[in-house]
């Protein structure tokens, strides 16, 4: 493990507390089954202070060493852990590019819980997309329209979150929205975890965007 890693494993052990871990484990356990996560047991401030500390000490991390970091913490099936690098890669989205999503991608794909999967699109995906160029936008585009056909009903739902924020705020791209929605809940119409998304996202904008018709 890198330093930095170790650094923010050994302060999220620091702030565990097993009567957390346990109810943690009770509510969140049973919709990760088969992933083999546990918990620690740290708050999610904690996890933000530590990743607060852990980029304070550690100044001069690149935009590859801030992702090889959000793999190391990854890779261990820890709910914290995973949490951190999503607030990593949150607090350095000025570092990244639309070819990161490759590694995102691979998250989604592990994560299979909506603690986890949910703000990686909303606080991450979302944001790096509105910020990239033109050309780079495009290319994130083609990636999310892949997602949203993939038979992993987690990358589908990443996919339809992903566009919350700027839809939210005036901006995004409202017919791409609509198209991804309504290819998702044609597959779904029960639901699932990719439809619960996509009505997640009407009902947020049925308040703050009024105006837009789903049709």
């Amino acid at each position: 493990m890198s330093d930095a890693a170790d650094f923010i494993d050994l302060a999220l052990q620091r702030e565990s507390s097993w009567l957390r871990a346990e109810e943690m484990q009770a509510r969140l356990g049973g919709s990760a089954s088969g992933t083999g996560l546990t918990f620690y047991g740290a708050s999610v401030g904690a996890v933000r202070g530590t990743l607060r500390d852990a980029l304070r000490r550690y100044t001069e991390l690149a935009h590859d060493d801030i992702t090889a970091l959000s793999s190391e913490l990854w890779d261990v099936p820890v709910f914290e852990r995973r949490l951190a690098a999503i607030v990593l890669l949150q607090s350095s989205l000025t570092l990244l590019t639309n070819t990161d999503l490759t590694r995102v991608e691979g998250f989604f794909r592990s994560a299979a819980l909506r603690e986890l999967v949910d703000p990686l699109a909303v606080d991450v995906v979302g944001p790096m997309i509105t910020g990239l160029d033109v050309l780079a936008r495009v290319r994130a585009d083609s990636v999310l329209d892949r997602w949203v056909q993939d038979p992993d009903p987690w990358l589908r739902r990443a996919a339809l979150l992903s566009p919350l924020r700027a839809l939210r705020s005036g901006a995004g791209d409202w017919d791409r929205f609509v198209r991804h929605a309504r290819m998702v809940l044609a597959e779904a119409p029960d639901g699932g975890v990719a439809g619960e998304a996509a009505v997640h996202v009407r009902s947020v904008l049925a308040t703050h965007r009024p105006e837009l018709e789903f049709g």
